[in-house]
């Protein structure tokens, strides 16, 4: 007995016959899919790299502007 039945009315659609399960079996579509996700979590941790840099600059900063407040009230 065949494992997967073609699901009527969609052609990239089967059904596992022991799971009951669909399962879509198109693998260009699956490849786009992963893509993105991909791209998503490239972009994710591009943004989370980029806030990590902002807030070391910031206190970066602050130590700066801490160092010139205390120089100017030694002078």
């Amino acid at each position: 007995m065949a494992r997967y039945m073609r699901v009527e009315g969609y052609e990239s659609l089967v059904r596992d016959v022991r799971s009951n399960a669909i399962i879509n079996d198109n693998k260009s579509a699956y490849g786009l899919y992963m893509k993105r996700v991909r791209e998503r979590e490239r972009d994710r941790d591009q943004i989370t790299a980029a806030v990590k840099e902002i807030n070391n600059l910031k206190k970066e900063l602050r130590e700066i502007k801490e160092l010139l407040k205390n120089g100017c009230k030694k002078n």
